[in-house]
Parts: structure tokens; sequence; C-alpha cells
């Protein structure tokens, strides 16, 4: 009787399964399976190749990446002027995981793409304390970073929230700091295109246009953290009210934008202290860091106005964003 027999296959399969129940599943290494069975080590590594190769045993990867990947090819594929990292995040897990895991990779992105000599918009709010507190000590030659949107407010200046997140950032990479200390909103907009003319305020807004790279989240009142220009009172009920009406789903800096992407027209931004939302398309790399469903609709609206060049996402936020591009 020949090796590859019926009967002699029969044998040597039955063989394979219980050599690949003893591995697989009860976790033995092959030495032990040798000595239980009475075999060499190398008899057992045939049997389990030969288990792979039938097709008795077989492998799958479950890549918590996997889905992460497809949605990241869907979105460059929807927004062509976008890259785009999503970040996988543990089935079932909670929104302070999934913002942990989105920080923590914006935090790494920053280092990598940090160089002597650059200067680095950044926009405060909750989402970039967190990066900040996510960042890995290094030091880089000649970096400065510089506030976009002003923050001068009796509340900022009780609880330190925006200044400690700019020099934090500067302190990890033993950069400068450039502040902007102006309101986050003026009462009249007059008395903001007289403060724009002042040298002090024109020589942050060269810096902020000069920046090489840009950082910002997306604001929304409907995150399950609310943004914190919501959040810390820069806005009242009359100001709350009047962007419902006149369309606004969101905000960069503190300069708002309807769900088409488009800002121009909205009362409260000739107020803000934030820049005209073009130089997002302008930057040379203009970073927007997002996690929360609360903040989908917000982003969506982001994307249709081309308001950054690079995203950093978790996974179940980029699907709920793909999710608004399709037909009700």
């Amino acid at each position: 009787m020949n090796d590859h027999s019926p009967l002699r296959f029969s044998a040597l399969s039955v063989q394979a399964v219980q050599v690949a129940r003893l591995y697989y599943v009860q976790g033995l290494t092959t030495g032990a399976i040798a000595k239980e069975l009475g075999l060499s080590r190398p008899k057992v590594s045939r049997l389990l190749a030969h288990a792979r190769r039938s097709g008795l045993v077989e492998i799958r990867i479950h890549d918590p990446e996997g889905k992460a990947q497809g949605l990241q090819a869907q979105l460059q594929l929807r927004y062509p002027f976008l890259q785009v990292q999503v970040v996988g995040v543990p089935p079932g897990s909670s929104e302070e995981v999934w913002a942990e895991r989105t920080v923590t990779t914006a935090a790494r992105l920053l280092n990598d793409l940090l160089q002597p000599g650059m200067r680095v918009g950044l926009a405060w709010g909750n989402t970039m304390s967190a990066v900040s507190h996510a960042l890995t000590p290094r030091i880089v030659s000649d970096v400065l970073f510089v506030q976009l949107n002003g923050s001068a407010s009796a509340a900022d200046f009780m609880d330190g929230f925006v200044t400690d997140t700019i020099l934090r950032f500067a302190r990890n990479f033993s950069a400068g700091a450039q502040l902007f200390p102006v309101p986050t909103f003026f009462d009249d907009p007059a008395t903001k295109q007289a403060m724009w003319r002042e040298r002090s305020v024109q020589h942050v807004l060269a810096l902020q246009e000069r920046a090489d790279i840009l950082m910002y989240s997306v604001g929304s009142h409907t995150a399950s953290t609310p943004s914190h220009v919501y959040s810390a009172g820069y806005l009242d009920a009359g100001d709350l009210h009047a962007l419902s009406a006149e369309g606004a789903v969101g905000d960069v800096a503190t300069v708002f934008f309807r769900a088409d992407g488009s800002h121009h027209g909205l009362s409260l931004n000739a107020r803000a202290s934030g820049p005209d939302l073009s130089l997002l398309q302008r930057a040379k790399e203009s970073v927007c860091v997002v996690s929360g469903l609360g903040k989908a609709a917000a982003l969506h609206a982001a994307l249709q106005g081309e308001l950054m060049r690079r995203l950093i996402v978790d996974e179940m936020t980029a699907q709920a964003v793909l999710n608004l591009d399709q037909p009700a």
C-alpha cells in the first residue's frame, strides 16, 4: 500500500487533527505534544503543516485595524484632497477610549512632522488639550507654537485652560510659544477691525499665515463632552440662537461653518478672533483631529468645505461621517 492510498491518508489526517487540537485548542507546545503522543518534534511539525495544507485547520486573523483601513480607503476615495488615518478601537469600547487612541495617534503624527525651524498654529480646545498631554518629550530647535484664536476672558484668566495647552506643546519640544491675548469674540465687529490694525496683532496674524503646520479639531455643541467654546461661557443665549438660525453646525478655532462647509456671512464670525477658514485650505499642512459621534455632523461639514488636508479620526466617527453621505 503506497503513502497516497485512502486508508493511509485517513490515518494521517486523524493523527494531524489530534496534533492540531492539542496545539491550537489546548495550547500545548510541539515538544509537549511530541512527548504526550510519543512522536518526534519534527513529526509533530509535519503533521501541523499537513493539517493546514489539507484544510483540516483554518487560520483566521481578526485584524482590529482591518475595518479601520477599509474606512480609511472609503474616506480617501470620497474626499480625494484628504490624507486620512482612521484609528481602530476595541469593539464595544467607550468614546473616552476612542478619544484616547485618537489623540495619541495625533501626538505621534506631530512628532513625526515637526522639524527644526517650523511654525505650528494651534487652535485651543478639549481635543488639543488632550493631544498636549499625550506628547512624548523631544527637543526640536527653533520651533514656535502660535495660538490661532484669542482666549482673553475672565474664565481663562482664572483657569488658564488655553494658555496651559499652548505652553504644554511648547515645553514638550523645548520650543517657543506665541500667545494671542485678544478676546475670543469681540462685542463689536468694529472693535475687532481696529484691533487687527495694531502691530502686535498683525505680528501674530503674520505668524499664523506662515505656519508650516496647523493643528485643530472641529467644535460641536452636540459632542458628549461639549467643545470648550460652548461649555466655558464664551457664547451667550443670543449667540447660540443666531448660530442656529444661520445654519451653523460647527467651528474651527471659534470660526463657524454651515453644513456645506461655507463660513462667510455668519454674523458671529465678524466678531470671532479665529482665522478666516481659507487659511486651513492654503496651509502647507493642516491636521484635523476628531473623535466622538457628536462631532460627526461638524466633521462632515468641514470635509464638504475642504477645511483640512489631513484627518485623524476614530473608526466609529469615520463610519458615522460616511453614513451621512448615504441617501436617506
